[in-house]
């Protein structure tokens, strides 16, 4: 599975029979420990449906999903691949007069995602949440290869919120004395968007707690260069406040 940001904590809340929808990387549902295919003709309507909350009006989604023809073929379209889902076992939305909706006891991972970031950045994170995932740049991607307007604009707003997170994840950890793991989470921030300023930030900030200025300085002077040949600018007046003082403490 390439994204495997979440892989731990999803699992560990879908060990109790509850079916886990992964839209990193996915759409794939596990279920009772095994991986089930998603029927094609139906992957569309589970993400759009998770994506909108997890509710969704029926006339909106066979709408949205199905442009071309009129409204009886649309929903036509919709009744169709929802019995698709149901004949692959995967039982994940319910429905009824108005609206589709995802079961109350499915494990979606971006929402697992939400719940993490939103604490992290709003600062009561766990240990458990600063312990439970591992790093790749892949996983920052929402149902890679779908370009649809709807899945744009998802994926900015989870690339950002994650993004975010990781940079409070980076200064938390270095309060924690996890020096390691902060410039990882950083370095993974910075991985994901370099002329990202907030996470040179963070990696900056990171090797200088772990007392590595000659690493703090290394990365700025890369961050700056990098500026300066795409934006035709260096960076902005708080990153060099930073190395302001980043240079006052180190050895002569």
């Amino acid at each position: 599975m390439n994204a495997q940001l979440l892989e731990s904590p999803v699992r560990i809340l879908a060990q109790k029979n509850a079916p886990a929808l992964h839209l990193l990387g996915g759409p794939r549902v596990l279920h009772r420990g095994r991986w089930l295919d998603v029927p094609e003709g139906s992957k569309r309507l589970l993400a759009f449906v998770a994506l909108n909350g997890g509710r969704v009006e029926r006339r909106h989604a066979a709408g949205t999903l199905w442009p071309a023809g009129d409204d009886l073929r649309a929903a036509g379209n919709l009744r169709s691949a929802l019995w698709r889902l149901k004949a692959a076992g995967i039982d994940l939305l319910a429905s009824d007069r108005c609206s589709l909706f995802v079961r109350e006891h499915t494990v979606v991972d971006l929402y697992v995602l939400y719940n993490w970031a939103e604490r992290l950045i709003g600062g009561t994170a766990t240990e458990e949440d600063l312990s439970a995932l591992r790093w790749r740049v892949d996983a920052l991607d929402l149902l890679p290869g779908w370009y649809d307007d709807w899945v744009l604009l998802e994926r900015e707003r989870v690339r950002q919120r994650l993004l975010h997170a990781l940079e409070a994840l980076s200064r938390q950890l270095s309060r924690a004395g996890r020096h390691a793991e902060a410039v990882e989470s950083a370095l993974v921030a910075v991985a994901a968007e370099p002329l990202r300023e907030s996470a040179q930030r963070a990696l900056i900030e990171a090797h200088s707690a772990e007392g590595n200025l000659v690493e703090a300085m290394r990365a700025y002077d890369a961050y700056r260069r990098l500026t300066r040949r795409e934006l035709g600018v260096g960076p902005g007046r708080e990153l060099e406040d930073l190395m302001n003082r980043v240079r006052t403490a180190a050895p002569r």
